[in-house]
């Protein structure tokens, strides 16, 4: 049967430049940005059904022509500057779709599972496994296996004013530069807690690589904004000052200053706590000081690997999700508006949405890498 988004009313609950190579240039086919972008056109998406789109918030999904059969995820979802071209990662496939989303190819297969993507300039990505070491450049179909500079990647961003331009990250915040399409690393300032610390994840502008946001087990977050020649402690995670796992962040698209993040407050973890300390948190100046916006409950269930995408045009909007196939229990999509305080909720019937991206020349178009659990 075809997953159909169900509409769903929830509560709302107040909360809160060096030449490169040429094998290394990205193309110069036509990457004209947003502005030739435009919404998909079709009803129904054709394709193996790990892609979809919503343009009222996940109150109605698009159908889908195939239907998950097996256990599978979708970590990886972007739209490219190449006009209606976008790709993603399910399992160890790579899918194509070069007319905003309708019709959906696998290109390739990948060297790693779980993959997460990157959009870069020229129609370019960067294909890369959280925790892992798989790490590929996309140029159109062709994907070139690269050697990652470091055994475990926690973060990949790119740079939109500099082609060839990506900063990695490691397992202990240590920063890498490649100014050739990852063909070459150097180390780049200083690891993120000094190396003492173990790193969730770093979280990029994709507006500036300088600056870059690192999570820790127990030693909270820290924020740099010169490519990782400094880094200063972050403020406000825990009630007392105190230690704070920091799980994942995001940096606002429509304001750098904004930055949204996931993680626990030590001092308020003790089991049978209301939120057994697990926040959602939301920094006005670039994630060194944050506040508390949204408390797991009942009614909004955060987990230490909530998805988080905010808004491309609104800072004061994140969206984030939940899903389960525990009882069939579904996905709520929920959405946070900063101006309100107050997160409101759609649901469907998938067991999960892993990846969130956005049509850049329509944003009210939302695409969803969605999952299906299968458990004998």
């Amino acid at each position: 049967m075809q997953r159909i988004g169900i509409a769903a009313t929830a509560a709302a609950a107040a909360l809160a430049l060096v030449q490169m190579p040429a094998s290394a240039q990205p193309p110069t086919t036509a990457a004209d940005g947003p502005a030739s972008w435009t919404a998909p056109s079709c009803a129904r998406v054709t394709g193996d059904g790990s892609v979809t789109f919503t343009t009222d918030d996940g109150r109605t999904l698009a159908p889908t022509s195939g239907t998950l059969k097996a256990t599978g995820y979708t970590h990886g979802l972007v739209a490219l500057d190449t006009p209606g071209t976008l790709l993603a990662t399910h399992n160890d496939a790579l899918l194509r779709s070069t007319d905003a989303g309708c019709v959906w190819q696998r290109v390739a297969t990948l060297g790693g599972a779980s993959t997460r993507l990157a959009a870069a300039p020229g129609g370019r990505a960067f294909a890369w496994q959280k925790n892992g070491r798989y790490l590929a450049r996309v140029d159109g179909t062709t994907v070139t296996p690269l050697k990652a500079p470091t055994a475990r990647v926690s973060g990949l961003g790119t740079d939109r004013a500099r082609p060839g331009h990506v900063r990695l990250a490691g397992g202990d915040g240590q920063l890498y530069d490649s100014v050739d399409g990852g063909a070459t690393w150097r180390r780049a300032g200083t690891p993120a807690f000094g190396g003492t610390a173990s790193v969730y994840g770093v979280a990029f502008d994709p507006a500036d690589p300088d600056h870059a946001v690192a999570g820790g087990m127990a030693t909270g977050g820290a924020v740099t904004t010169d490519g990782g020649v400094t880094w200063r402690a972050a403020r406000g995670l825990s009630a007392d000052g105190g230690r704070a796992n920091l799980f994942d962040a995001a940096v606002s698209p429509a304001d750098p200053h904004v930055v949204y993040a996931l993680g626990v407050d030590l001092v308020e973890a003790a089991p049978g706590s209301s939120s057994e300390g697990r926040h959602l948190y939301r920094s006005a100046d670039g994630g060194l000081t944050y506040a508390k916006v949204v408390d797991d409950s009942a009614a909004v269930k955060l987990t230490n690997g909530t998805l988080l995408a905010p808004s491309p045009v609104d800072p004061k909007v994140l969206h984030f999700a939940f899903g389960t196939y525990f009882q069939n229990y579904g996905t709520d999509l929920f959405r946070y508006d900063a101006s309100t305080g107050r997160v409101t909720a759609t649901h469907n019937a998938y067991d999960g949405v892993s990846a969130i991206a956005f049509n850049p020349a329509r944003p009210e178009v939302m695409y969803l890498g969605v999952e299906e659990v299968r458990v004998d």
